[in-house]
């Protein structure tokens, strides 16, 4: 009877059970503070040893940004064996990005950081990007598919096959970059390539905040949401960087109307995100689940 009564009473048994959740809680912060930490601290080293100071290495720290988050979700979705709550139409629109910008960068200079990282680094990136993206895509359609949310991830499927909604970022984007292109290489393909990358990763994110809004109960896997907020960090930095910059994606006419699509662009991007990144770092700062108001009708997209 002593013991039930102390436990009813709520006295030790309670003050155990708090001891354990913070304790719990604690090293899910410290998980977070490392992984940022690690990646904060490359991202020091790269920049005092390429960048000299330049300003276009923020091209260069958003592209270390995006590989960074990709390389968390082959993380999660491997070492879990679970592709829950990860959208198939993100990877495959971010697969298109890599794979466009790629074509373009590795043909012509007119497009990368004027610093050292331009010389090699920033292919290498943008190659394991691709790589991160592939491979992720890969693992939610092959060996862990069964766990693969599809009943959630269900943007743009409309008047379209079951899994191609991702056709209503891709194309239209893809008829913006034919028509309105800066021209740096002065090449017509490599020019549409490289904007129509930029375009599409300014829509890229749009399914998975859409998935993350259908799901049923609202929670956010941790890694999913470091993964979607590397996306989002990486867009800051090259957004900042495109403020001061974007007179020089000029069309070959001399209109400047690329580079405010570009900024337009991944404003749009930032605006989409905004409710994301605030649930994001109170859920990090508290290490608590992250719970996305799905049903409230205050949604992100």
């Amino acid at each position: 009877y002593g013991q039930m009564g102390m436990g009813v009473g709520g006295r030790p048994d309670d003050d155990h059970s708090k001891r354990g959740k913070k304790s719990i809680a604690l090293q899910a912060l410290n998980k977070n503070v490392l992984l940022w930490a690690g990646f904060f601290t490359a991202s020091l080293f790269v920049y005092f040893l390429l960048s000299g100071g330049d300003f276009s290495f923020l091209m260069t720290y958003g592209a270390m940004s995006r590989m960074f988050g990709f390389g968390i979700l082959n993380l999660k979705t491997f070492k879990s064996q679970r592709s829950t709550g990860i959208s198939a139409k993100t990877l495959q629109l971010y697969s298109l990005v890599f794979f466009f910008r790629l074509t373009s960068i590795i043909r012509h200079e007119g497009y990368l950081p004027y610093d050292k990282s331009g010389d090699w680094l920033y292919h290498i990136i943008e190659g394991l990007a691709l790589f991160f993206a592939a491979s992720a895509l890969y693992g939610i359609s092959v060996p862990f598919k069964s766990t693969y949310e599809k009943d959630s991830d269900r943007f743009g499927e409309m008047a379209v096959p079951p899994g191609y909604g991702a056709l209503y970022l891709a194309v239209p984007a893809l008829i913006i970059a034919v028509l309105l292109h800066p021209n740096l290489n002065e090449d017509f393909l490599s020019d549409v390539a490289w904007t129509y990358a930029m375009y599409l990763e300014s829509v890229s994110v749009i399914p998975q905040l859409y998935m993350f809004q259908k799901q049923k109960t609202g929670v956010v896997e941790i890694m999913n949401a470091h993964f979607v907020a590397a996306l989002g960090f990486g867009r800051v930095m090259e957004f900042t960087f495109w403020i001061y910059s974007y007179h020089e994606l000029s069309t070959s006419s001399g209109s400047n109307l690329p580079g405010y699509l570009a900024i337009i662009s991944q404003f749009l991007q930032l605006v989409l995100m905004v409710d994301f990144f605030w649930y994001y770092i109170t859920a990090v700062k508290n290490a608590t689940p992250l719970v996305l108001p799905s049903h409230s009708g205050n949604n992100m997209v």
